[in-house]
């Protein structure tokens, strides 16, 4: 107990010399040693956030702190509006798509440059979905992940056949087959169009040496500390408000929050629920609440014992008490999931029956699969917070403890962020905590993703379940080809019903994230992918 005193009385120290040294602060101070939120003296923004960006490379991205940056260094052919995932143009000035729904082209902005100076043409469209496509492509090697995901595979195995020119600004995108969600698909913050000529410089190491065409340019990584990014006075779109945009990791939400008071922050994510009311009742903050689309869940690895008994996967499901983990870890702001992609989708299954918190009723399945007495296995709890699992080390703890109630003794393990995700994609965990926040509005970027048998890659698996069911795989691939809503949305009713009764993972909540911002900072709008430019954010 000293010692965490002693850390708080730290922390506060430290962030009050910040606010009197003015790194960050505001012209005015109130009672309390914080910013009265009225104005700040620099034109910068700071964002805390609870982790680092593992790479800065969109097409080798798979996570939401490398997205959060990305979004802004780099633009996408076709992009979302700023509150919600309808699509509206961005690089590509406009498109049409053929009858057979095959043939998509797009007509190019010709007013624009990369960062290096080079220009966006056709050419640089061709040679990013080259990179993307091909997975020997030198900047590939399998590391272009979201392609994957999103066009069933590389080379071949893609839905996308093709990217040519067919001018200085106009490309034709060919496909094997129909695919309703591939304009949607293509807004997501992982096919930024990057600048060849940084690409070819840098190689491999472009992830720490990003060049796009965004309203922000990259000026400094300080890996666990900050990235630092700066206006864009040539963007082709609305300029940005501020000179600069900081993203500080700060891991632990109670420092984090204790800088946003201390005014050493302008706005911070992954808020602790205990803290929410203080920030309610504080006249300097505002909290805006991102809208809901993501899911929390916990992977159970099919591919180890005893997770391929089905007994054992719903005897867990009866376990936790995902109710209980909700008052409280989320201060309210959550509800439970029953299926492994949001209520606020269409598409979802609400005739499903979740698994009732039973422990009675776990202990007598784990009886019949052979353990009356549970077994020893591993619970891996994610290191940082995230929109979806504000708390996840104390909702490891509390899981754990519904296991042990039914004789499961699971140990809790965590990594590094980057090594946390590496190690799940290559199914080194026997349960895992994670989740996803939606990228496009799409129920196949939920349900295809991270349970369909072409994501259970080692290596570059989003199925960490590691879940292969030939019905839901025809389910979704047919869902994919559908070009009417209402077929598309009935294929995805009956998939959840048979992921149900696998139960491959646990879902656990439907979040809704508070982000506290000071009073002085106009203009954001939180998007529900998780991710949004912030070039119309002012903090003057």
């Amino acid at each position: 107990m000293k010692r965490r005193v002693f850390l708080f009385c730290s922390l506060m120290v430290l962030a009050l010399s910040l606010l009197v040294a003015g790194c960050g602060g505001s012209k005015e101070e109130s009672n309390d040693g914080g910013a009265t939120g009225a104005q700040k003296s620099e034109n910068v923004l700071v964002w805390g956030r609870g982790g680092d960006s593992p790479v800065l490379d969109p097409a080798i991205a798979t996570d939401g702190e490398a997205a959060k940056v990305t979004i802004n260094v780099f633009d996408t052919l076709v992009e979302y509006k700023p509150e919600n995932t309808e699509v509206r143009p961005a690089l590509a000035k406009e498109w049409s798509v053929s009858e057979d729904g095959l043939v998509w082209t797009f007509k190019l902005r010709d007013d624009v440059k990369f960062h290096d100076g080079t220009p966006f043409n056709a050419d640089a469209v061709v040679y990013n979905f080259n990179r993307w496509m091909k997975k020997d492509n030198p900047l590939n090697n399998g590391e272009c992940k979201y392609w994957m995901y999103m066009f069933n595979g590389y080379d071949e195995d893609s839905i996308v056949k093709s990217c040519e020119k067919t001018g200085d600004y106009e490309v034709k995108i060919t496909l094997r087959e129909p695919s309703a969600p591939f304009i949607q698909n293509i807004a997501m913050f992982s096919f930024g169009i990057a600048s060849p000529t940084a690409l070819e410089k840098y190689g491999n190491d472009f992830f720490k040496n990003p060049v796009g065409t965004g309203p922000f340019k990259f000026v400094e990584w300080v890996p666990d500390d900050r990235i630092v990014l700066e206006k864009n006075n040539e963007y082709w779109g609305e300029k940005a408000k501020v000179d600069k945009a900081v993203f500080r990791s700060i891991p632990d939400n109670a420092a984090r929050f204790l800088e946003l008071q201390a005014g050493t922050i302008d706005m911070m994510d992954g808020i602790n629920p205990d803290d929410v009311a203080a920030a309610k009742s504080n006249e300097n903050f505002q909290i805006i609440l991102r809208p809901s689309m993501n899911i929390g869940y916990l992977s159970l690895n099919m591919e180890k014992e005893p997770f391929d008994n089905l007994k054992v996967r719903q005897a867990i499901s009866h376990a936790i008490n995902k109710q209980a983990i909700i008052d409280a870890f989320f201060a309210g702001l959550a509800k439970p999931a029953k299926n492994p992609m949001p209520p606020s989708l269409w598409g979802y299954n609400d005739d499903i029956t979740d698994y009732e918190y039973d422990p009675a009723k776990a202990k007598a399945l784990l009886a019949e699969a052979g353990f009356p007495d549970g077994f020893e296995t591993t619970l891996w709890a994610m290191p940082v917070p995230r929109p979806y699992m504000q708390q996840p080390q104390k909702i490891a703890e509390a899981i754990q403890a519904d296991l042990a109630a039914v004789g499961i003794k699971a140990e809790i393990v965590s990594y590094e962020w980057g090594q946390y995700l590496e190690k799940a994609e290559n199914g080194e965990h026997d349960m895992v905590l994670l989740g996803w926040t939606g990228d496009n509005g799409d129920p196949d970027n939920f349900l295809y993703v991270l349970l369909d048998k072409d994501n259970a890659v080692k290596g570059s698996s989003s199925n960490y379940s590691f879940y292969k069911n030939d019905q839901v795989h025809d389910l979704f691939i047919k869902a994919q080809r559908e070009m009417d809503q209402d077929k598309r949305a009935d294929l995805y009713k009956q998939a959840q019903e048979i992921i149900h009764n696998d139960a491959p993972m646990v879902p656990l909540d439907h979040s809704t994230d508070p982000i506290v911002l000071m009073k002085y900072v106009k203009g954001y709008i939180p998007h529900p992918t998780g991710v949004e430019k912030i070039n119309n954010v002012s903090v003057q």
